[in-house]
């Protein structure tokens, strides 16, 4: 698998990013990102779709199209709905071993962890394992389409 589309769409969040002067700067992109980030119906938010470990209620959408993983969100608070859309903009059109050979190395890289309280800090991390759980279900399920 190469990870060539996983690493340029990091490149492409970490240059946002480090080209903002300010946290304040930071956190605006980080809200607008929240802003536009298509939401999870009401229908779906069950409890296998809700993220354990996030300061608010944070549900994930995750389903396969022609082999790569597509993800959505929901949740009220912009924050975590930014944080949602930075891990779904680089994941979401990547196959499920994406998750497991492509780490989020850029959410340090960019400073991310030093803005956000430990609570929210711990919520994007157990939004990651969420997003690589899915991820499993779904080679493991393309695996046993193949087999019969």
């Amino acid at each position: 698998m190469s990870l060539d589309s996983c690493l340029s769409k990091q490149e492409k969040v970490k240059k946002k990013f480090l080209n903002l002067s300010s946290t304040e700067k930071k956190y605006e992109l980080l809200i607008e990102m929240g802003r536009q980030l298509p939401s999870l119906p009401t229908s779906l938010h069950t409890e296998d779709r809700l993220v354990k470990g996030c300061q608010n209620k944070l549900y994930l959408g995750a389903r396969v199209v022609d082999g790569k993983m597509v993800f959505s969100a929901s949740t009220e608070a912009l924050i975590s709905a930014g944080l949602a859309a930075l891990l779904i903009q680089v994941y979401s059109g990547e196959p499920p071993e994406a998750l497991t050979e492509c780490p989020p190395l850029f959410l340090k890289e960019i400073g991310l962890f030093h803005l956000l309280s430990p609570s929210r800090a711990m919520g994007l991390k157990s939004l990651y394992i969420k997003m690589q759980q899915e991820a499993l279900k779904a080679s493991q399920n393309l695996a046993t389409t193949v087999e019969l």
